[in-house]
């Protein structure tokens, strides 16, 4: 076999969609990766490479063997019970399929397995030269590309993501001969569009990225974001401010360039009347800008475009840059000046004539349901009710506002400054912003209180009326987005403190709900009647449905925290009523878990839980809390587990009372040897009904100390 070489293959396009860039790049690496795998051959996939630009697809692996290796065939035949008569003798199955591989009989194989036996016909067929295999490769790993919508060019009859245009695959130095999507592979690629328009001549697929680097392609998206980065940094310098673009803005920056340069820019300091996030919203999002800010974070007249190209009047491109974004501040500053005009409070009424849902009325009968949902958890957890109730009533007016209907990833930002500039205090425009976070993965829940009392009122009244309308997620399909909506309750309840009931405020919230709603939610039967449910239980159905998809979503939350999920279950089998005390009594249990007694005490607790179980249907069994007889103990084992739980219910009361699990817990952890004990002497199911009675309920006594918590028997 002769020595392995480095594989280039690089496929050039129309320019490709700069988001979907990286995700495209690794999956056709992948798939040439998967592709030579399957057949066996030798590569040094480890250090394999995916490189893109805005008009390539590339793959580069540094040692690819060029022979296939001999491939072992099996080729499984007729049973033995068929292949041969009652003497012995191949019968015509076996015959047809020894021709069919093209040996004689006595040439076949037997294979033996525990489901029985075969004839078989093994060979090895020598391994192809990588050359012929690798179109076929190429093709198998274009069809696995994530592609919403290929598309079709001149008369062909394939299809890809953009047009393609040329098609370079060497092996080392040798051109692999082959064709995909109508191109024939060569050794010319393309450099820069506008600055090395004519064809590269590659020597060899090692050369390749330096070749393509001399004209003015940087193929590697990661060498592209470094360059961006340090030009940026630059350009900022000189302006004397400071740039802010986040990786997702960088990463688009770099898939739509090939030869990034950074030029500096400014507009009208007349714009910075604006809200800033409406500047720099149109700037990243519109423009691929970056925005400059000063050294005490406000935004300056100066921003950042990225060229892809290196001009010899880098004046021009600047005062291109300039003259695009003009209009769109020009339009902010409109609408931002009109918005003002109109006090935010007078959009209330309008709200009237916004359908939120069919069932669920518009969006002024659900802000009025947040209102009454906000004032109630504002009394419960020691905020002003007032303030919340009002917050809660402004809260969709700025959907209604001329610059959220242009941007409406500004809704709530700009609630907070018109409700500012209309003289509400501080902390109600404060609210209408910060009770939309988290807004993303990763982002944080509101810091101030009212704004977290109105983020939990918004998302109970989400989730209950999409439920009760029977709009929940299924698959992938989450058109109201309330997994979000139920992760952003769960972490609002929890890191912020909130001692709410879960269930209760389910309830309260569907309670407001019009009756037309629920009746939406009933399916009808196969008798094509919906089911005779009353309002009540309805609403005691969606309760337990709302809480466990709650409850579900945290599963995540917590797994990426480190926490293990027998943990997770131990404690969601008490069902605690608010989320606070939830992560209260898990943290608990995972601090107790790494207690050495954990092991012993969580296997007794499974013990004591089969056993309560086995007896749960004897007639007259006691039940769990009952009254232990200290009379009816025989055992000294017996006594003093009893003396040891007595004493650790007195010692751990105040801890449970004051939330304190992880105490709770240390405490009740010193029982270990007292449990043991008790299991190594003492016979629960004894002969005598008192006296077995006694002991149950002495065990079901200790299940219930630890059930207080959680269920120790699932650790």
């Amino acid at each position: 076999m002769s020595a392995a070489k480095s594989l280039l293959i690089e496929l050039g396009t129309e320019e490709l969609p700069p988001k979907a860039l990286d995700e495209l790049s690794a999956a056709f690496l992948r798939g040439i990766c998967d592709g030579l795998a399957k057949r066996g051959i030798d590569a040094g996939l480890d250090l394999a490479q995916a490189y893109a630009s805005p008009r390539r697809l590339a793959a580069y692996i540094p040692a690819v063997a060029a022979t296939q290796p001999p491939q072992a065939l099996e080729r499984r035949g007729p049973a033995l019970n068929a292949a041969l008569d009652a003497e012995g003798r191949p019968s015509k199955a076996l015959f047809g399929f020894a021709q069919s591989c093209g040996v004689s009989v006595e040439q076949l194989e037997k294979l033996e397995t525990d489901k029985g036996g075969w004839f078989v016909w093994r060979t090895v067929k020598p391994g192809q030269p990588v050359a012929a295999l690798l179109p076929e490769i190429i093709d198998e790993a274009l069809k696995t590309l994530p592609i919403p919508r290929p598309m079709r060019w001149a008369d062909h009859d394939y299809s890809f993501v953009r047009p393609a245009h040329w098609l370079v695959i060497l092996h080392g130095a040798d051109i692999v001969d082959g064709s995909v999507l109508g191109l024939h592979s060569g050794r010319k690629s393309r450099g820069h569009r506008f600055m090395h328009p004519q064809p590269v001549h590659l020597a060899d697929a090692d050369g390749w990225l330096d070749a393509m680097r001399a004209c003015n392609v940087l193929a590697d998206p990661r060498e592209r974001r470094q360059r961006i980065r340090n030009q940026v940094d630059l350009a900022a310098a000189v302006t004397g401010g400071v740039p802010r673009f986040d990786e997702a803005l960088l990463d688009e920056l770099a898939n739509l360039t090939e030869w990034p340069v950074a030029i500096a820019c400014t507009f009208e300091r007349e714009f910075l009347g604006v809200p800033p996030e409406a500047l720099v919203t149109t700037m990243v999002a519109n423009q691929k800008f970056v925005p400059v800010f000063d050294i005490d974070g406000r935004l300056t007249e100066h921003f950042i475009g990225i060229a892809n190209i290196e001009s010899k009047d880098p004046a021009e491109i600047r005062k291109g840059y300039e003259r695009v974004i003009r209009p769109r501040f020009a339009d902010a500053k409109f609408f931002w000046d009109e918005d003002l005009k109109t006090p935010l409070a007078s959009y209330q009424e309008q709200l009237k004539n916004v359908t939120y849902q069919q069932a669920l009325g518009s969006l002024w009968d659900k802000s009025v349901r947040v209102a009454e949902l906000a004032r109630v958890v504002a009394n419960r957890v020691g905020v002003d009710a007032a303030m919340a109730t009002r917050a809660a009533s402004l809260s969709k007016c700025d959907l209604l506002t001329r610059m959220v209907g242009e941007f409406p990833e500004l809704q709530g930002v700009m609630g907070r400054y018109y409700a500012s500039h209309d003289g509400e205090t501080a902390a109600v425009a404060e609210a209408l912003d910060s009770y939309y976070q988290p807004r993303f993965g990763g982002d944080a829940i509101a810091a101030d209180r009212l704004g977290q009392v109105l983020a939990v009122a918004e998302r109970l009244d989400t989730l209950a009326g999409i439920f009760a309308v029977s709009m929940k997620p299924g698959g992938n399909k989450d058109p109201f987005a309330l997994r979000r909506a139920a992760l952003g309750l769960a972490r609002t309840l929890i890191e912020g403190g909130l001692e709410l009931d879960l269930r209760a405020s389910f309830i309260e919230a569907l309670e407001l709900l019009p009756d037309a709603a629920l009746a939406a939610g009933l399916k009808p039967g196969k008798d094509g009647k919906p089911p005779a449910l009353n309002a009540g239980q309805r609403r005691a159905i969606l309760t337990d449905e709302l809480y466990d998809f709650v409850l579900d979503r945290l599963r995540g939350y917590y797994a990426e925290q480190g926490f293990d999920n027998a943990q997770f279950e131990a404690v969601l089998a008490v069902q605690p009523v608010s989320l606070a005390d939830f992560d209260g009594r898990l943290r608990a249990v995972a601090e107790f878990s790494r207690c050495p007694e954990a092991v012993s005490l969580a296997a007794a607790n499974k013990r004591v839980a089969n056993i309560l179980r086995k007896h749960a249907d004897e007639p007259g069994a006691p039940p769990i809390g009952r009254t232990i007889d200290p009379t009816r103990f025989e055992a000294d084992a017996e006594r003093e587990l009893a003396d040891a739980l007595a004493s650790a219910r007195h010692d751990s009361a105040a801890a449970l009372a004051a939330g304190d699990y992880t105490a709770a817990l240390a405490r009740l952890s010193q029982l270990q040897t007292a449990v043991d004990a008790f299991f190594d002497s003492v016979l629960v199911n004894a002969d005598d009904p008192m006296v077995r009675a006694n002991r149950l309920a002495l065990l079901g006594q200790l299940k219930a100390q630890f059930g207080a918590i959680a269920d120790i028997a699932l650790l």
